[in-house]
């Protein structure tokens, strides 16, 4: 049934946030227009093809789909089917320096903590309080609740989620992993540490001594059943498809290659978007009565100009600086890949030259028939986080991508058959390629990184210091990740009917 003010919406930027707000949006009635300057739909979480290979660009697992799941409630919502998939089982195979054999993260409860047990010993009152905390916090999270709160109406929904065993994870609040190694005489225990250094620092772009220890219960144990990782078959194009299926028949508007150059107010409200449309360059003003911004907060600030909140302006300013990514992107004969290689890799490097801050790469490897790769053929992306500064300089720019590139082949030449008959296709992407493609602000990747500053109750929220101006995406709770992403998205579409009364 359509809102009674039959409201127009304007989403800025077409990725799984913006998408699914949009999508939702439309299906309950609201005329909603999004624009966004790639030309293909889903942001860091889009694909691109060469020589009958389908590339990932960025985000290459998936949470959430399993009964009860974010995407699983939404596209129940949306009355779209799900993506097909299969679970990552190992969630991540990850290798620390000089060592033959991975850590495997299994999906099975036990066979995860015989894992551990065997390959950490002594740590289990660390993981026993993860599962603690995830399971309270997880309860808490399937109650809806809005984080920080920023109206009556959002305080209203955080006390509605809280519950008795919710109180668990309070004393934790402002508590980091590893402070809560060190209270548990865990500090000290090197390889632990550089294994949870690892799988932090994918998911929340810092490690254990920054990663706030709430976020880091759930990014730690969402892999594990009933909850798990998926991999989708065909690509991670499907999701961004079919959430523009669904847009589009309930009436909205998806404009790729049109880029929004501003945000328009008056009196402090937003009255519509500058566009300008990327191939005849013409530009015109689009009205809204709600903005949907799914960029970063350093792109937020700059389409406001000089109408951004002063003090909005500055907390966005004294962030700590953002992660680039540099990715490479292989074509290989199927010959290159070992026998039962998991879906998902994680190496940490000693020695020879860095790519990236850690000298260390994650990889996603394509699975026969997953719809990736030609049949007898693979695909292997392999992306690790670099610094945005180094990438700013143009005089270097060529030698250093080039540099990155051959070291990163010479790692993975350690572990898979890359010999230059195996190699089909190679192509790499630094940030300024992410800001080319994407329009996020130098190319960053990944949201603000889950610090205690920035995660839930203390980080930016979906309802903008301006009224009818709303924020999703990873710069916003619950963070990164396509499920993070579409909770971010569900809850202004929330915050909007409560706001339009509906």
């Amino acid at each position: 049934m359509a809102p009674a003010s039959a409201s127009s919406v304007v989403v800025i930027g077409g990725g799984i946030g913006g998408l699914t707000a949009a999508a939702l949006l439309a299906k309950r009635g609201y005329a909603v227009t999004v624009f966004d300057q790639a030309q293909v739909p889903g942001g860091c979480a889009s694909t691109f093809r060469r020589r009958g290979f389908t590339f990932d660009v960025g985000a290459t697992q998936v949470a959430g789909l399993e009964p009860g799941g974010i995407h699983h409630q939404i596209f129940a919502e949306l009355e779209m089917p799900l993506p097909e998939s299969s679970f990552c089982d190992p969630a991540c195979a990850v290798y620390l320096p000089g060592e033959t054999e991975p850590v495997q993260v299994w999906r099975d409860r036990d066979r995860w903590r015989a894992e551990r047990q065997r390959q950490f010993p002594g740590s289990e009152p660390f993981w026993h309080l993860l599962q603690t905390l995830f399971q309270a916090s997880w309860r808490f999270q399937g109650r809806q609740p809005v984080l920080p709160p920023r109206s009556p109406w959002d305080l209203g929904q955080l006390v509605a989620a809280v519950r008795p065993d919710t109180l668990v994870t309070i004393p934790f609040t402002f508590t980091t992993v590893g402070q809560a190694l060190k209270a548990l005489g865990l500090y000290g225990d090197r390889r632990l540490k550089t294994f949870l250094d690892l799988q932090l620092k994918l998911y929340s772009q810092v490690g254990a001594d920054d990663t706030a220890l709430l976020y880091a219960a759930t990014a730690l144990s969402v892999a594990q059943a009933p909850q798990g990782l998926f991999h989708l078959h065909g690509s991670m194009q499907v999701l961004s498809d079919r959430l523009v299926a669904a847009l589009e028949r309930d009436g909205g508007k998806v404009l790729m290659g049109h880029t929004v150059e501003h945000i328009a107010l008056d009196q402090g409200r937003p009255t519509g978007v500058t566009v300008r449309h990327q191939k005849t360059g013409e530009t015109w003003t689009q009205p809204a009565d709600q903005i949907v911004a799914n960029v970063t907060v350093q792109n937020l600030v700059q389409l406001l100009g000089n109408q951004a909140p002063r003090g909005y302006r500055q907390r966005v300013r004294s962030l700590p600086a953002a992660s680039g990514a540099f990715v490479l992107y292989l074509g290989v004969d199927q010959a290159a890949i070992p026998p039962h290689c998991p879906p998902h890799l994680q190496f940490l490097y000693d020695g020879d030259g860095p790519i990236g801050e850690n000298n260390s790469l994650f990889l996603s490897v394509s699975r026969p028939g997953d719809g990736r790769a030609p049949e007898g053929r693979a695909t292997v992306i392999a992306s690790s986080f670099t610094d945005l500064e180094d990438w700013a300089q143009t005089q270097d720019y060529p030698t250093r991508k080039q540099r990155y590139t051959e070291v990163a082949l010479s790692h993975l030449g350690q572990f898979f058959d890359l010999r230059p008959e195996h190699l089909l296709h190679i192509e790499a992407a630094t940030p300024r390629t992410f800001a080319h493609f994407t329009g996020r602000d130098r190319g960053a990747v990944g949201g603000l990184g889950m610090r205690l500053r920035t995660f839930g109750p203390f980080g930016f929220a979906n309802r903008t210091p301006i009224p009818a101006l709303w924020l999703v995406g990873d710069c916003t709770h619950p963070g990164e990740g396509t499920a993070g992403v579409s909770y971010s998205a569900l809850t202004v579409v929330r915050q909007i009917e409560a706001t339009m009364g509906s």
